[in-house]
């Protein structure tokens, strides 16, 4: 299977370049995995598509502000540097620009010496090994210097940091959203338990691999990034008794469809389990405990797109985004929301 397989066109101007005021008023394609059949609604409606004993599965990550900007100590030439993974302690693996002026034992500067780092060794892929020094509580003085690791594709400033950050964010960790959680609202989520559906909170680290284009002609040439991921006893025994009563898991975003999928045994039970996944997901793969998905509206040739395909079918996935252009659905991170059912 090619990678061109996957491709569609998509006019610059439906790329979501702003988050909406009202998180459940962006819009919301239903799409029949089975049928093909496709069907329009306002996100807020997504609970009449919800039953009671279902239960929804959500990514409880949270966005590290990981882009900091400063100065190397002894040019004063501004340097942008992006967190990657925590190493150890104060040791981080990062992306720094331009990674030329980076060597090793290089002294940067940030936030008028509040935040101070030094370039400890490059590591795979050009990135940079560097360890920090501060006072007081790292995540506070990353809080106050740091700024949203927006998508290449998002040119606009983000107004408002909580904005590309799920109501139930928890866990630090991520280099980017899972989107498809940014629709939903702390109401909405009241309403839907009350409804007597069931919520299982899973964690995965989502990394910026996730926006790395697919360069190899054949998809199976492509090897994924890899993710680290948590699943409580709580969340397992949620999911794995909602899957005994045959009602559906249904995951909210790629990233807890992946921790599940990576979680799972070959029967499709999970138990209490942390690691790291790389799994790639793509048409012909069997589903162990997902039924279905609620997912933004992604890249062309996205490894994500070919996850979407692989549970409801290319050509029905193609036929819905090719309708949602025609619609003039808004796409990618800040953009409206898909239901496969």
């Amino acid at each position: 299977m090619k990678t061109s397989d996957f491709y569609f066109d998509l006019p610059g101007e439906l790329i979501a370049q702003d988050p909406l005021e009202e998180r459940t008023s962006s819009r919301l394609l239903i799409l029949d995995k089975k049928t093909g059949d496709i069907k329009h609604q306002a996100f807020r409606n997504i609970i009449d598509y919800l039953n009671p004993g279902d239960c929804l599965v959500l990514n409880n990550t949270k966005v590290l502000p990981a882009r900091l900007l400063g100065v190397k100590k002894d040019t004063g030439a501004g340097i942008e540097i992006l967190l990657l993974r925590r190493r150890e302690g104060n040791i981080w693996e990062t992306l720094v620009k331009p990674g030329k002026k980076a060597r090793p034992g290089t002294q940067l500067i940030f936030g008028d010496g509040l935040l101070q780092a030094e370039v400890l060794d490059v590591a795979a892929e050009g990135n940079r090994l560097v360890r920090f020094s501060y006072e007081g509580i790292f995540e506070e003085v990353l809080d106050s210097l740091g700024e949203m690791p927006l998508p290449p594709y998002i040119t606009h400033k983000l107004k408002d940091k909580n904005r590309y950050q799920t109501v139930y964010a928890k866990y630090d960790g991520s280099a980017a959203a899972p989107t498809a959680g940014l629709h939903f609202t702390r109401e909405l989520l009241e309403q839907i338990e009350a409804k007597g559906v069931k919520l299982a909170y899973v964690t995965l680290h989502v990394g910026l691999g996730t926006f790395r284009p697919v360069k190899a002609e054949h998809i199976l040439e492509h090897h994924m990034h890899s993710e680290y991921y948590q699943v409580t006893a709580e969340a397992a025994q949620t999911i794995n008794e909602t899957k005994k009563s045959g009602k559906r898991v249904i995951c909210v975003g790629t990233t807890s469809c992946r921790t599940v999928e990576s979680a799972a045994d070959e029967k499709g039970m999970l138990k209490e389990c942390c690691g790291d996944t790389d799994i790639f997901i793509y048409p012909g793969y069997r589903f162990k405990v997902l039924d279905c998905l609620i997912t933004n509206f992604h890249l062309p040739e996205s490894t994500l797109l070919m996850l979407v395909s692989a549970l409801a079918g290319r050509e029905n996935v193609l036929k819905a985004y090719d309708r949602a252009v025609e619609e003039r659905y808004r796409f990618f991170s800040f953009g409206d929301a898909m239901l496969v059912i």
